[in-house]
């Protein structure tokens, strides 16, 4: 398999503050832990700075300007209570767009099979028209818009594993069947959204877990209520929300995942994306504050999506 891997300087000149959760410490742990040499054939891509006209796709020009506007020319700024601006924030957060649709293109054209983007800020908690959640730009709905217009794909897939619900992308989709968002995550926990009842079209599927929960219930729902939509559904592309903080050791829930878990997960979502889509996965990281269970998660998680269908045999 031929995975990409997506990051860059410019992500850790997002400043969030000292005692931020999200905080540039994430991608140096990522990125020590992929240096392994288990990882020399991962295809290692510098992303292109995104573009208004990307972002556009999601959100509403008003919207972008609000941020660009809100950023400081030093210091810190608190957009809300979680989310935090700082002169390096504009390029972060449009490389991580440029990082999202540059593996839209590579993955669709064959260059690539799948990609992990580690980027930041994060996206899923970005609305169309709010910022909030430590997210700036819905980067994931970026990534499923860019590839309906720009290769008419009929059906896009996200699937987000993250301990909080992605209401931003529900948000983006939730009158859109053609883009399935299937969604595991604790509840109650922030941000309050993601009730089973919350369908939207029919192609919203709200998965909640309970605090405690550990790997057994996570994969009995993945199984009986995730898992067999998106075999129905058949997307063309299945993009992966790719959250580690339902992890025990994360600091910010109390969902007790373990590496494996994560593997399972991945390998589970590649052998769909295998059957209906030539396996083609973009995977953009979310959450995941713990630095140690952090760096171990996506380590697992990248070597699945490099090693492919052969580690499932």
């Amino acid at each position: 398999m031929k995975t990409f891997y997506y990051s860059h300087p410019d992500f850790l000149f997002h400043e969030t503050g000292i005692g931020h959760p999200e905080c540039a410490d994430r991608l140096r742990s990522i990125e020590k832990a992929l240096a392994a040499p288990e990882f020399s054939d991962l295809i290692r891509h510098s992303p292109p700075l995104g573009t208004e006209e990307q972002i556009r796709l999601v959100h509403p020009q008003a919207h972008i300007d609000a941020i660009l506007k809100a950023i400081p020319q030093q210091g810190e700024h608190h957009y809300d209570q979680d989310t935090v601006l700082s002169p390096g924030s504009r390029l972060a957060a449009f490389r991580a767009v440029g990082a999202v649709c540059d593996a839209v293109d590579q993955v669709l054209a064959g260059k690539a099979d799948n990609a992990f983007c580690a980027i930041r800020p994060p996206g899923h908690h970005a609305e169309p028209q709010q910022a909030m959640g430590f997210c700036l730009f819905n980067n994931i709905a970026i990534a499923a818009n860019y590839a309906r217009q720009h290769y008419q794909l009929e059906r896009v897939a996200i699937v987000d594993f993250d301990v909080h619900h992605g209401n931003g992308t529900q948000a983006a989709f939730y009158h859109q069947p053609n883009v399935l968002y299937a969604s595991s995550h604790e509840m109650p926990h922030y941000p309050g959204t993601g009730y089973p009842a919350e369908t939207g079209a029919g192609n919203i599927i709200n998965v909640p877990l309970a605090a405690g929960d550990s790997g057994i219930e996570f994969r009995q729902k993945y199984n009986r209520l995730i898992l067999p939509v998106l075999r129905n559904f058949k997307p063309d592309l299945l993009l992966i929300s790719a959250g580690f903080d339902a992890h025990k050791d994360d600091p910010l829930a109390s969902i007790r995942l373990v590496e494996d878990d994560f593997k399972w997960v991945t390998q589970e979502l590649m052998v769909i994306a295998d059957s209906c889509c030539k396996g083609r996965i973009i995977s953009a990281l979310e959450g995941g504050y713990n630095l140690k269970a952090l760096a171990a998660s996506v380590a697992i998680h990248v070597k699945a999506l490099m090693t492919g269908l052969d580690i499932i045999k």
